[in-house]
C-alpha cells in the first residue's frame, strides 16, 4: 500500500508543478498573470484540503452524503435562475462568488459519487433487484444529470453518467438490468444531437478535420498542428506559436496541445503515463480498501479523475469530438482543480485506514515480516 501511496502522491505532484509551468507559459503573451496566481491560490488551498481529508476518516463522508446531495441539487438549480447563474457562451454553469466564480456541476459530481458508494455499502447484496440495484439510483442519478444536461453540459453529463454506471456495476447490479436503460438513453442522446446543430457540428468536423479547418473544426485542426510542431522534444518551454491565438481555450481545455508543442512527445507521453499510474494506483487502494464503502467510494473517484483525463486527451488529439473537459491537475479552472484534490485526499484516507487493518491483522496473525497484499477484505 505504501508504495501505491508514494506513487500517486508522486504523480499528483509532478502534474500540478506542471500545470503551473505550463498554464504560466500559456499565458506569459496573454497578460495572463492573474490566471497564474489565482490557479496558484486555488492549489496552495485544494493541497491544504486533501490533506486534512487524507488524516481524516474517509467513513465520516457517510454522514455528509445525503446533505451534500440536497446542496448540490439546489446550486445546480441555483444555476439555472437568472441573474444568479452566470451566463458564458450560451451555457449556465456558474455562480458568481466574491472575486471568482464556482462551477456546482464539479461539486455535484464528488456528491453523487459519495452518496451511490454509502446508497451501495448499505443496500449490498440488494443491489443485484431492478428496485434496489437500478430504479432508486437511476432515479436520482436521472436528475443531476438533467440539470446539468440543461446547462448544457453534455461533456460533464456523459462523465459522470459512464462514471456512476461503472459504480452501479461494480455494486451488484446485473449488466442485464442495466441494458435498456443504456440504449434508451443511447437513442435519446443521439436524437438530441441530430437536432443541436452545435454538437453535431462538433461531430462532422472531428470525421473531417482537414474539411472543417477553417470553420467548426479550427480549434481542433490547431490543436493538432501544436501537437506535430513540437515533434519528440518540443520547441523548448515559452517557445510555443500556436497559444498566441490560434488555439482557443488554450490555457483550458487544450493545454495538452501547449505541452506537445514546447515539450514534445516525451512530455506527452509521460502525462498519459502519470495518469495510467494514477488509475492504476486508485484500482490498488479500492482493492484494498477495509469495507464495501471504501471500494466504491475510491472506485468512483479513480474513475471520475481517469476518465475525465483520458476523454481530454482523446479530443485535444483527435480521438474523440470536442467535450470540453478540463485536464485534470493540469489546467486552469479553480474548482476542478479543488475536485480533483479532494479525490486524491480520499484516496489517500481510504488507503491509511486500509493499511491500518492490515497491519492489525499481521500483529493479530504474530506475522512480524509484513502482510499479504491481498489480506485486506473488499
Amino acid at each position: 500500500m505504501k508504495f501505491a501511496t508514494t506513487t500517486l502522491v508522486f504523480v499528483v505532484s509532478a502534474l500540478l508543478a506542471l500545470g503551473l509551468v505550463m498554464l504560466y507559459s500559456a499565458t506569459m503573451f496573454h497578460g495572463g498573470s492573474g490566471f497564474w496566481i489565482s490557479q496558484l491560490i486555488w492549489c496552495g488551498i485544494g493541497l491544504v484540503m486533501c490533506l486534512s481529508i487524507a488524516m481524516a476518516d474517509y467513513r465520516l463522508l457517510k454522514n455528509i452524503s445525503v446533505p451534500a446531495l440536497v446542496l448540490a441539487l439546489l446550486l445546480l438549480g441555483a444555476v439555472m435562475i437568472p441573474g444568479i447563474g452566470l451566463e458564458r457562451n450560451g451555457a449556465r454553469r456558474w455562480l458568481q462568488l466574491p472575486g471568482t466564480t464556482f462551477q456546482p456541476s464539479e461539486f455535484a459530481k464528488l456528491a453523487v459519487i459519495i452518496a451511490l458508494a454509502h446508497y451501495g455499502d448499505r443496500k449490498g447484496r440488494q443491489m443485484d433487484t431492478i428496485r434496489y440495484g437500478l430504479l432508486i439510483p437511476g432515479t436520482v442519478l436521472s436528475l443531476f444529470l438533467g440539470l446539468i444536461f440543461l446547462e448544457p453540459d453534455w461533456g460533464a453529463t456523459a462523465l459522470l453518467a459512464t462514471v456512476c454506471g461503472l459504480m452501479l456495476i461494480l455494486a451488484g447490479t446485473k449488466l442485464w438490468h442495466m441494458a435498456p436503460p443504456v440504449l434508451v438513453f443511447g437513442a435519446v442522446g443521439g436524437y438530441l444531437l441530430s437536432q443541436n446543430p452545435v454538437r453535431l457540428n462538433r461531430v462532422t468536423s472531428w470525421l473531417d478535420p482537414e474539411g472543417t479547418k477553417q470553420g467548426v473544426g479550427y480549434q481542433a485542426w490547431q490543436s493538432l498542428i501544436a501537437l506535430g510542431s513540437g515533434g519528440t522534444t518540443g520547441l523548448g518551454l515559452g517557445n510555443g506559436r500556436q497559444k498566441l491565438g490560434f488555439v482557443p481555450e488554450h490555457q483550458t481545455d487544450f493545454i495538452f496541445s501547449v505541452i506537445g508543442e514546447e515539450l514534445g512527445l516525451v512530455a506527452t507521453v509521460a502525462i498519459v503515463i502519470g495518469f495510467i499510474l494514477f488509475v492504476v494506483c486508485g484500482t490498488f487502494i479500492a482493492m484494498r480498501a477495509r469495507d464495501f464503502f471504501g471500494y466504491l467510494l475510491a472506485s468512483g473517484l479513480t474513475l471520475l479523475v481517469g476518465i475525465q483525463a483520458f476523454i481530454n486527451i482523446g479530443v485535444v488529439t483527435g480521438t474523440l469530438p470536442n467535450k470540453g473537459l478540463p485536464l485534470p491537475f493540469i489546467s486552469r479552472g479553480g474548482t476542478n482543480l479543488i475536485a480533483m484534490l479532494f479525490c486524491v485526499g480520499v484516496l489517500l484516507s481510504v488507503a491509511r485506514f486500509a493499511g491500518r487493518e492490515e497491519r492489525s491483522k499481521s500483529v493479530a496473525a504474530g506475522d512480524s515480516g509484513g502482510y499479504s497484499p491481498f489480506g485486506a477484505e473488499t
